[in-house]
């Protein structure tokens, strides 16, 4: 029998639920396409990672934030994570909802919601963090005040 060791005895974190849209300040649709499904028959979680960072950028594009070819800041994600609730799949239309949870000096905490079209609670549910950095150095800045414009509105409560 192996030993107990003090991460054994910690506390089981809660499990995850999914959360309804009122949990997020703004959406973007997302069309699902054939090569998103795996063998199983339901979007593969890789393609859940590619929304997530696919809605956050289109927002901050649109809001002025984000220059992906000129700017002198981007974002580098440092870490991530997803639960999953429900299979989405080709051919349905997903409601990516956004929010953010923290804003720090040269950090943001983007929390995501993934709603089949219509659906109340969402499929999958997950965060990501970028750190700001000098788009030629690599080091970390400021968030720019354009960026934290864009990023006010969609702090949750």
């Amino acid at each position: 029998m192996a030993a107990m060791t003090d991460q054994s005895l910690a506390p089981r974190p809660a499990r995850a639920t999914p959360l309804p849209r009122a949990a997020y300040a703004v959406f973007r649709d997302i069309g699902t396409r054939w090569s998103d499904n795996d063998v199983y028959g339901h979007v593969n979680n890789v393609v859940y990672y590619s929304w997530f960072d696919t809605a956050v950028n289109a927002y901050l594009i649109e809001q002025g934030a984000l220059d992906i070819h000129h700017g002198q800041t981007i974002g580098l994600v440092i870490e991530t994570q997803c639960n999953y609730f429900a299979s989405l799949a080709f051919p349905q239309m997903v409601e990516a909802g956004i929010r953010v949870a923290h804003i720090g000096s040269s950090s943001v905490r983007y929390e995501v919601g993934l709603f089949a079209r219509g659906e109340d609670r969402s499929a999958a549910a997950g965060h990501f963090v970028h750190v700001y950095v000098d788009s030629g150095t690599r080091r970390p800045v400021a968030i720019p005040s354009a960026l934290r414009t864009a990023l006010e509105p969609l702090l949750k409560a």
